[in-house]
């Protein structure tokens, strides 16, 4: 009997220290939660403070001479991006992020238009890291990129780079044709990309 006692106010110490235990580490998971909670609620908070840039509806490089209005395409038929409808203007494109969004927004232009026409890109190649590319949105607010490099490649090569990126910054991308034009399919053989960074004056 005596030596019952002991184990039985051991069990109910043991008990009592689990209780114990198992209340202050509740307290600490809700505590921890509560701060959690908090701070995603900030960090949500904090980001929709962060107004979205206006619709894009000028393009300026000084370096070549562009000054054109832009346009919003989506997607061909067939799931390439759409072009501009003429010569003159450049065009956006509306499934992407919009310039100065985190992300790589895409702006298209023609090159080599027929009959001698100027076209928007006809220039496009002779960019240079360090240039400076201007986007104005339907608010007049203009975001400067910077030119990072330039790409060419085949028409039929598979670019996901072009339209994506994963380093949580401001991208800028144009894109246009170069190369053999093939008179059969109305496309030239390459094309030629501009990749450019958000930077400042």
């Amino acid at each position: 009997m005596r030596s019952n006692v002991p184990f039985t106010w051991s069990l109910i110490i043991l008990g009592g220290v689990g209780v114990l235990f198992s209340s202050i580490l509740v307290l600490f998971i809700i505590l921890d939660f509560s701060s959690q909670t908090s701070y995603t609620r900030t960090a949500a908070s904090t980001i929709l403070q962060v107004p979205r840039p206006g619709l894009p509806v000028r393009l300026i490089i000084p370096a070549i001479g562009v000054d054109a209005p832009l346009e919003d395409v989506g997607l061909t038929p067939d799931g390439a991006m759409a072009v501009p409808a003429g010569p003159v203007d450049a065009a956006w494109f509306e499934l992407g992020p919009r310039p100065g969004e985190v992300g790589s927004a895409v702006i298209a232009g023609h090159e080599g238009w027929k009959n001698n026409i100027p076209a928007v890109f006809d220039n496009l190649h002779e960019l240079q890291a360090g240039n400076k590319i201007y986007v104005e949105d339907a608010t007049g607010t203009t975001t400067t990129f910077i030119v990072r490099s330039l790409q060419t490649y085949d028409q039929n090569e598979n670019v996901p780079e072009v339209f994506y990126s994963r380093d949580g910054k401001v991208h800028l991308n144009l894109i246009t044709c170069e190369g053999i034009w093939n008179a059969a399919l109305k496309s030239y053989s390459s094309r030629i990309v501009v990749f450019a960074d958000a930077g400042t004056e």
